[in-house]
């Protein structure tokens, strides 16, 4: 009988990290993970001998620095049991405390680390692994004392495994080399480093970056993650070029008919619209007429919500007349309320990911300035958004966002971030003063996909929905809230 073909690449277990390697790990080679306490290393550890676990693998965790029952705790905090995972403690012997226990004739480091390493060595002889986790090299390193004894154990143990077809991963925490450990670096098939910094304020920004892969074109930069109960997830950074490829485009209606005049026909598919204008102009309300009509046309959509609460977007969606509440109930609208404290790009991305994946036709978020609040730290913050709307792009899918202005009248209003040149289309809702009446008005400014009306119409939201109105003709400097009205009075 012919033996079964071994697998091309071997999973981690980790959500999202087999796409950034490619596929997995190349079996048989040890990889290297390193980062500093806290990073989640041991969790990474867990997750990939659970996996094994799972597909019937003999797997075994050595490590010499934490005990059995912590690894037990770290496993039970996230839900899992260790049961079928081979642990093995290589730790010190308390006798070591005993003063009449000390080495007189060897230094203590040489004893140590010939008994340590014979029984890791004994271990894998023993149970025939084939997924190894060392845990933590740092106590290897500061046995060895030399950069040349530790660098040649190194080599000595790769062999090792090697020959005995063994996946290894070793753990390093950064404590016995501050710069990380450039001596297993070099010797191993690949690296992996997880970074955790602190923000001003909420939770932890975690990234992870696969320095090194051997033989493989990897997903390079910089890729966010998260430490939860159940394990990591690592959310691969969006890169829009994997997807980029011409596409014909359909235009839809916003089941308005004089924005969709307004709009030269509609909203096409792939595109994406700014919507900007003072607080309470009505953005999210005609957001939310968009979401109505991909509703109607038996299409799925998802708004993400960074500063309104799901039971006040409902009920204005009702007041308006507005079947969110129904889109909702039958599963064609998922609304998902965005914690800005919990936020990272990548997080963000991939839930949006997510919902296309599920179908959505039709994209919300709302608003921008919640985004950018949420990750205030963040350099490249409009680069993360254009290759967001790219991707969406690529996609077909119809992408709204709503732009929040400072100020309430005349043109020196400004947004937080300036989003008009990466958006296809962008849809200006104004103020203006009327008659001893404040009223509104909507234009376009900006429309990629087709030509579109260069008009102002009047805008309104009424007991029976929105309402766009006539062409406000006569009028001088109506963008500046304060028009010169047409003679007669007012339109």
């Amino acid at each position: 009988m012919s033996a079964q073909p071994e697998a091309e690449f071997l999973s981690t277990g980790i959500p999202g990290l087999d796409s950034i390697l490619g596929g997995g790990l190349t079996p048989h080679r040890i990889y290297l993970v390193e980062g500093e306490p806290g990073a989640g290393k041991t969790t990474t550890g867990l997750q990939f001998l659970l996996e094994g676990v799972q597909r019937g693998e003999s797997v075994a965790y050595i490590t010499l620095a934490e005990t059995r029952e912590e690894l037990e705790c770290v496993a039970e905090s996230h839900g899992w049991t260790l049961a079928g995972m081979h642990v093995h403690e290589v730790l010190p012997d308390e006798k070591l405390l005993d003063p009449q226990e000390q080495y007189s004739m060897f230094h203590p480091s040489e004893v140590e680390l010939a008994d340590t390493l014979r029984n890791i060595l004994g271990i894998v002889e023993e149970l025939q692994p084939t997924r190894v986790v060392l845990d933590s090299l740092s106590e290897l390193q500061l046995l060895a004392e030399s950069a040349l004894r530790y660098r040649r154990q190194v080599l000595a143990l790769k062999q090792f495994f090697s020959k005995r077809r063994c996946t290894v991963l070793l753990l390093d925490d950064r404590t016995a080399s501050a710069n990380g450990d450039l001596q297993v670096r070099s010797i191993a098939h690949g690296v992996i480093q997880l970074d955790h910094s602190v923000k001003d304020y909420g939770v932890e920004r975690r990234r992870l970056r696969v320095v090194k892969f051997r033989g493989r074109a990897v997903l390079g930069g910089l890729h966010d993650y998260n430490l939860n109960k159940g394990g990591l997830i690592v959310h691969p950074r969006l890169v829009a070029a994997q997807t980029r490829s011409i596409l014909s485009r359909q235009q839809f209606s916003t089941g308005l008919p004089e924005l969709d005049t307004l709009l030269g026909g509609g909203v096409e598919e792939g595109t994406s619209t700014l919507i900007v204008g003072p607080p309470g102009t009505g953005k999210s309300s005609l957001a939310m007429q968009l979401v109505t009509a991909a509703y109607k046309r038996g299409e799925r959509a998802a708004m993400f919500l960074f500063e309104e609460s799901q039971s006040n977007l409902l009920h204005r969606a009702d007041g308006l007349k507005q079947p969110l509440r129904e889109a909702l109930e039958v599963g064609r609208l998922l609304v998902r309320q965005i914690d800005p404290a919990e936020l990272s790009p990548g997080q963000f991305a991939n839930a949006v990911r997510e919902t296309v994946d599920e179908g959505a036709k039709l994209v919300v978020i709302d608003s921008l300035t919640g985004y950018l609040n949420a990750v205030p730290d963040e350099r490249f913050l409009t680069t993360h958004l254009h290759e967001l709307l790219t991707y969406l792009g690529q996609h077909q899918v119809i992408t709204v966002m709503v732009g929040v202005q400072q100020g309430m009248l005349g043109g020196s209003m400004s947004t937080a971030m300036d989003a008009s040149y990466v958006a296809d289309n962008v849809l200006v809702l104004r103020y203006f003063e009327d008659n001893g009446e404040v009223r509104q008005a909507v234009s376009v400014f900006k429309k990629r996909g087709s030509m579109h009306e260069r008009t102002i119409r009047a805008f309104s939201m009424t007991k029976d929905g929105i309402r766009v109105g006539p062409v406000l003709r006569g009028y001088r400097g109506l963008l500046t809230g304060v028009p010169v009205p047409p003679a007669g009075g007012s339109a």
